[in-house]
């Protein structure tokens, strides 16, 4: 059926345009493509399968959403099937809209309407009902990010009333029957924890972060109904989840993870926002992509690699409104050791600033944060940041091992070492993800920490040149 073809009554009008994001079509392109083009590029080694998306109003989650929506752009998908929670209403089971077309600003996108009747067919838990859809912004609030990415795609949109797991089990065995040996995305729609304090969203959030990131529906599912975490699309999400698998689908990445306080700086009472992509790895290239990882593992779990993270954002924001700096209480003793650490900023993809300590002169935590408004508004590269950019900034954090002295430069390990060299009054350091970036040997990268610390490339040659190599954990 073509769009010609959708008689009026069977168009699912906007419901949240003008108040989710905006009606007009001209600035609604151009702010998601902004998000987009603010996020960074992630490469996935392997097939994807599903993503996770937040659903609230643009301006607090359209940044988030972006990091998923990036991954899938002009990729050959003509399916979509997006999962998102009931909040208006309740029912037992699920409610696909069958037919017609769903209409945003930026145009109508048709249904899927063979899968959808496969789906009814498959199970009575999967029905049409129609309040379930009327007003229900959280699958809504999805499609103009993918009308953006993708070219002509058809939509099998679910909104699902009861969440339990038995529910999510029945819905994952149903549409796994009705796409079987068809191409189909998989969109979760959800939002994480809703207001609470900052830091007790981190807490709560990063319970969600984990079970996600380990692929486990079960502890997921125990930990919601335990009172743990919060997701307001916990069910679609683990419908995804056991659905993706099915798929194929065998490892998850969190692509990004922020809260209603890191945009209106009110962290009261915040809500949490979560990007990821489940996918199935690339057996064919072990050793690639995200299955190696740069640098060193010193032993930061996730809950502390986002608290350093709000650290160090939470610190360039005092420093760039005129507030008093925050005082931070470390939740973990390695978060207080000494240690040295760098924070390199990126704005769309270009270099924004980075600087650090190599020695461990403080605590971590408070490293961070003091190397953070240093990379925002001391580099000498760069014009101290603006606000205007805020929302574009990406904090890469580097934590270090300590300095080695090395006499033989085939001790260097491309892809896990830094370089570090001082000659007389000259220093110069490089760190290990730069040699990555850049495919470096061993060679080309100490030519380059030379030129770093303004000598001749050849000066790592001399008598008088001190090398050093280190790790770093990176995140």
């Amino acid at each position: 059926m073509g769009k010609s073809d959708i008689r009026k009554g069977e168009i699912r009008e906007p419901a949240v345009a003008g108040s989710f994001y905006t009606a007009d079509p001209g600035a609604l392109s151009k702010q998601i493509k902004d998000y987009l083009s603010a996020a960074p590029v992630k490469k996935i080694d392997g097939e994807i399968i599903a993503l996770i998306s937040p659903h609230a109003g643009y301006i607090y989650s359209g940044q988030v959403a972006a990091h998923a929506y990036k991954l899938i752009a002009d990729k050959p998908i003509h399916t979509v099937l997006v999962i998102a929670p009931s909040h208006r209403v309740y029912f037992k089971g699920a409610s696909v809209y069958s037919q017609g077309a769903f209409r945003t600003p930026l145009g109508l996108i048709p249904i899927d309407e063979d899968i959808c009747q496969k789906m009814i067919q498959a199970s009575p838990a999967i029905s049409f009902y129609p309040q379930a859809h009327a007003q229900e912004h959280s699958l809504e609030v999805q499609l103009p990010f993918l009308q953006t990415v993708l070219k002509d795609f058809k939509l099998i949109p679910i909104v699902m009333g009861d969440q339990n797991l038995e529910n999510c089990k029945i819905l994952s065995d149903a549409i796994f029957q009705a796409i079987k040996g068809k191409k189909v995305l998989i969109v979760a729609s959800t939002d994480l924890s809703h207001f609470y304090s900052y830091d007790e969203a981190l807490k709560l959030d990063n319970v969600v972060i984990d079970r996600i990131k380990n692929f486990d529906t079960q502890g997921f599912a125990s930990d919601i109904s335990e009172g743990k975490c919060e997701a307001c699309g916990a069910g679609p999400v683990i419908t995804t989840m056991l659905l993706a698998q099915k798929m194929g689908a065998n490892k998850s990445l969190i692509l990004k993870y922020a809260n209603s306080g890191d945009v209106t700086r009110d962290k009261s009472r915040v809500v949490g926002y979560l990007a990821a992509v489940l996918y199935q790895e690339n057996k064919s290239n072990p050793g690639k992509g995200n299955s190696k990882k740069v640098g060193t593992d010193l032993g930061l779990n996730e809950e502390e690699k986002i608290f350093l993270h709000q650290v160090a954002k939470a610190s360039i924001e005092a420093r760039l409104f005129g507030e008093t700096p925050p005082r931070f209480d470390p939740p973990t003793a390695k978060l207080q050791e000494k240690r040295g650490a760098f924070v390199s900023l990126h704005r769309r993809g270009q270099l924004r600033g980075c600087i650090g300590y190599i020695q461990a002169y403080k605590p971590l935590c408070q490293t961070i944060s003091e190397m953070a408004v240093a990379a925002a508004f001391q580099d000498s590269r760069f014009s101290p940041l603006r606000k205007e950019e805020l929302k574009d900034l990406e904090i890469e954090i580097s934590a270090l091992t300590p300095l080695k002295r090395i006499s033989d430069v085939q001790e260097i390990e491309i892809g896990k070492h830094g370089i570090y060299i001082v000659k007389g009054f000259n220093s110069g350091l490089l760190l290990p993800q730069v040699a990555t970036e850049y495919s470096w040997n061993a060679e080309t990268f100490l030519e380059n920490t030379c030129l770093k610390a303004g000598l001749f490339k050849d000066a790592w040659k001399d008598k008088g040149a001190e090398i050093y190599i280190f790790s770093a954990d990176i995140f």
